[in-house]
């Protein structure tokens, strides 16, 4: 199964970059070119112009972001800015944060893993991957052959071995640091040769499962096959063979899946009527909520959902809590996917209602059109009265042994179904591949 190694990390050295807060950045994907014009004036050393380096209208084939970006890394390593551990170890690293007024602190291990195919069912997916998303993350990998991001997995551990090894780390961090958002990161090498020993065994017997970075593994995998046809093979220990992951446990308290709402607007009256308590009643128990808050209905959805897949769709004249019924159920069977992908509320939105009763396909969706999608669910709900939505379908989070059961299956989850939070921080942990 999984070979969870530990690594040679390079960190930035202290001394040198002064505010370690001033340095780090969310990950590349989630950064607007203002923010990233941001990071650039925040501090000379932050790594966004290694992870995110701007383009300019000059730049060619030998002159751009890549090629600036695998300089600048050769700079930073030959002048201390980034220094290397000198043994390989693991890392904890744990976030603090709050979310809904609670507090919560999320455990991962900082690890390099090596790359699988998909077909050895050693590493699983849950989502498809897109071409563009690949392209740009493989020019940065040949260019500078570094990992300067994990991406998040996620393993199972129903007796907790590897949750109380890294609760006994967790006292007394090397380093602390809050970021913009007033979210907490804190780092521990683990360097005991036995605890090291214990990790990679427990390991040795898992699969892992992937949350986030569909897209970087499979330009890793990509990279790895290229590297190695050019040097006519490699070593199994050879850097390209592994990337840096943060290793989850499903159980983890800060593990948070939060749901992403559906928007509908651009609906005609006909698609409209088919959202009335009638059209739904073919295929969900309908119950009217029309008379509670917004935060009675929520706690309704919530309570509903522990039972069984819920969601509400809402318009600016009714609110309903739909619940599947056999009708539902057998149409569902005939989606030609897995009991686990029919069991999910984001798929039954999908089939039954985008694509049943609105006749709204998934090439119409992944076109734009339609639909919409929002996390924040004060947000969605202001979208009706601010007519920029017609309908909403507020939706529970999903517990991530759900996903895991899809990707166990061989399947792969509808659009937009998972939203990890928090992100992980780029900037604690770099792993060279060379």
């Amino acid at each position: 199964m999984a070979d969870v190694q530990p690594l040679r990390g390079l960190r930035f050295a202290p001394e040198i970059i002064g505010d370690q807060a001033e340095v780090i950045t969310p990950p590349f994907d989630v950064i607007s070119p203002e923010a990233q014009a941001g990071y650039y004036e925040r501090n000379p050393y932050n790594i966004i112009r290694l992870e995110l380096g701007k383009s300019y209208p000059t730049d060619d084939k030998l002159n751009n972001a890549y090629s600036r970006a695998a300089t600048t890394l050769a700079e930073w390593r030959s002048k201390g800015v980034l220094s290397q551990e000198t043994d390989p170890c693991y890392y904890l690293y744990q976030q603090r944060f709050t979310y809904g007024g609670q507090q919560y602190t999320r455990t991962s291990l900082l690890a390099r893993i090596r790359l699988e195919p998909w077909e050895a069912r050693v590493v699983l997916p849950h989502e498809h991957t897109r071409n563009k998303d690949k392209e740009d993350r493989m020019q940065l990998l040949r260019a500078c052959a570094t990992n300067f991001s994990p991406i998040m997995c996620m393993y199972d551990d129903p007796q907790g071995r590897v949750r109380r090894l890294l609760a006994s780390y967790a006292s007394q961090p090397e380093v602390q640091v809050v970021d913009e958002n007033g979210e907490e990161h804190l780092l521990q090498p683990i360097t005991d040769p036995e605890h090291i020993a214990l990790i990679q065994d427990f390991f040795a017997q898992r699969q892992l499962y992937i949350a986030d970075g569909h897209h970087r593994y499979t330009t890793a995998l990509a990279y790895r096959n290229e590297v190695a046809e050019q040097r006519r093979g490699l070593h199994p220990q050879d850097g390209a063979n592994f990337m840096l992951m943060a290793l989850i446990d499903m159980d983890d308290p800060g593990m948070l899946v939060l749901p992403t709402h559906r928007l509908l607007a651009d609906l005609t009256t006909e698609q409209l009527h088919k959202l009335s308590p009638e059209q739904l009643s073919a295929y969900f128990s309908v119950q009217t909520l029309d008379t509670m808050s917004d935060e009675k209905m929520l706690e309704q959805l919530a309570q509903a959902g522990q039972s069984q897949p819920s969601l509400v769709v809402k318009t600016a004249e009714q609110t309903l809590l739909l619940t599947i019924n056999k009708k539902g159920q057998q149409l569902m069977k005939e989606s030609g996917h897995s009991e686990a992908w029919n069991n999910l509320d984001v798929a039954m939105v999908q089939r039954l209602i985008l694509e049943t009763l609105l006749q709204i396909t998934a090439e119409d969706v992944a076109a734009g059109k339609n639909v919409r999608y929002m996390h924040d669910t004060k947000q969605a709900l202001q979208t009706l009265p601010d007519h920029t939505a017609q309908a909403i379908i507020l939706l529970n989070g999903i517990p991530f042994r759900q996903v895991r059961d899809v990707a166990l299956a061989d399947d792969r989850m509808p659009q937009k179904s998972t939203y990890l939070y928090p992100k992980l921080i780029t900037g604690l942990v770099i792993n060279p591949l060379w």
